[in-house]
């Protein structure tokens, strides 16, 4: 690539400082070394140029694995742009490395609220034939305020609960302007991504963080779902004493399974050392809840938005709040408690660490990858909804994969198979 589109593609973007890019291709080296299924991929994508022509925005945590996605997508024939999905989570150098190699990008760690929305709106100034979008952000701006986009976005893929949860209420509603596919809902993410990813990566944020051993502590994990199972496997591993919140009964009863006790959270509240929110909900923590805790109380969030511990009420109650180490914030209450939030209330695992490990981004991002493949070969033939992953696109995956770990299975005889397949012997 010549200095030129090097150049234009810098004019063209929005980051801190370019100088950076050397550090950020070190990065992203690292991780395409643990990433063969996207290596594969990439392989077949420079072959096929499935994507030769049209545009591509992506809203996700803009550091290495997120970058190697980006490059794959581009190595099979589209021009991409780049936005961040959380402002703390992006990592300078990743971004300058990016732009370097001819990726459009709008987004600088630390940005503010109204910074944030601008680079999002820079990035759909791109005018994209496919997202990939985490949260739901690069959607709702399209529906809400850049309504022109409807014709051109020909469909995208969304990698969160948080954002298919809007998906689907936009679908139910018939607000949804194009297809979109629901990569949460894979079983080569949830089941990888979801319960090992995020419970390893929540823990290193956390103790990297702060410093403090976890073994003999209690943690409160808020959610049972896939994230929160890992997160409470993950503390279990490390020693800690789990606790439980839930407000489903079925997944309450699981959590009680598997060896966790089960209360509610003004009652866990009062004896939690660590408190880790995962719902993807709002207000989990909150005023009653800080009145009861004991001094020295950590809070932190791993579900998708900084609204799961209510940041606002918990300033009211303090009587002074200062940074004591970087990313944790030390909240004093009048009667000389003391607490403890950290990355601001933003993922925990983000805005504070890494994110995911590698291994287990290459099946997330693979699938994000082949979704948005499946979009520019069948999409016209689809209606404005939400689509899970087609069968064949995670069972392409998890065979990837273990190809990659040299594994190999059984597979059904055609005995076997009529057998499954009969009501009748």
């Amino acid at each position: 690539m010549g200095p030129e589109k090097m150049d234009s593609t810098e004019n063209r973007s929005t980051i801190r400082d370019i100088s950076l890019a050397p550090q950020g291709e070190r990065k992203i080296d690292w991780v395409a070394n643990h990433m063969p299924v996207l290596n594969a991929l990439r392989a077949e994508f420079e072959k096929e140029q499935p994507f030769a022509g049209k545009r591509a925005v992506i809203c996700l945590h803009l550091e290495a694995k997120t970058a190697y996605l980006a490059r794959t997508i581009r190595a099979g024939g589209a021009e991409v742009a780049v936005a961040a999905s959380n402002p703390l989570s992006t990592q300078d150098d990743v971004v300058a490395a990016l732009v370097q190699r001819g990726i459009e990008a709008h987004a600088w760690h630390g940005a503010t609220d109204a910074e944030y929305r601008r680079h999002i709106q820079q990035a759909l100034d791109f005018e994209p034939d496919y997202i990939i979008d985490d949260g739901g952000d690069l959607v709702t701006t399209i529906h809400r305020e850049r309504r022109e986009l409807l014709t051109r976005v020909k469909g995208g893929a969304e990698e969160t609960t948080t954002g298919i949860l809007r998906l689907r209420a936009m679908d139910r509603d018939g607000e949804l302007g194009f297809p979109m596919i629901a990569v949460n809902d894979a079983e080569c993410k949830y089941l990888f991504d979801n319960r090992y990813g995020t419970g390893q990566s929540v823990w290193d944020g956390i103790m990297r963080t702060t410093n403090l051993v976890v073994a003999g502590k209690t943690v409160v994990v808020a959610g049972y779902g896939w994230c929160g199972k890992g997160v409470a496997l993950r503390a279990k591993g490390l020693g800690a004493r789990i606790i439980v919140c839930e407000v489903n009964a079925i997944k309450a009863n699981e959590a009680w399974m598997d060896g966790f006790e089960v209360m509610p959270m003004l009652e866990a509240a009062q004896v939690g050392d660590v408190f880790i929110t995962v719902t993807g909900n709002r207000d989990i923590i909150r005023a009653q809840h800080f009145e009861v805790m004991k001094s020295g109380a950590i809070l932190c969030n791993a579900g998708h938005f900084d609204v799961e511990v209510n940041r606002v009420e918990l300033a009211a109650l303090a009587s002074s709040q200062r940074v004591v180490r970087p990313n944790i914030e030390e909240f004093v209450f009048s009667d000389g408690r003391k607490v403890y939030l950290l990355a601001e209330g933003r993922l925990v695992n983000l805005a504070a660490g890494d994110g995911h490990p590698a291994e287990v981004m290459d099946m997330t991002f693979a699938l994000q990858a082949l979704s948005l493949r499946y979009l520019a070969e069948h999409g016209a033939e689809l209606g404005q909804h939400v689509y899970r992953v087609p069968e064949e696109i995670d069972q392409t995956v998890a065979n990837l994969r273990l190809s990659s770990l040299g594994l190999r299975i059984d597979a059904l005889t055609p005995e076997q198979k009529a057998y499954l397949a009969a009501w009748h012997e």
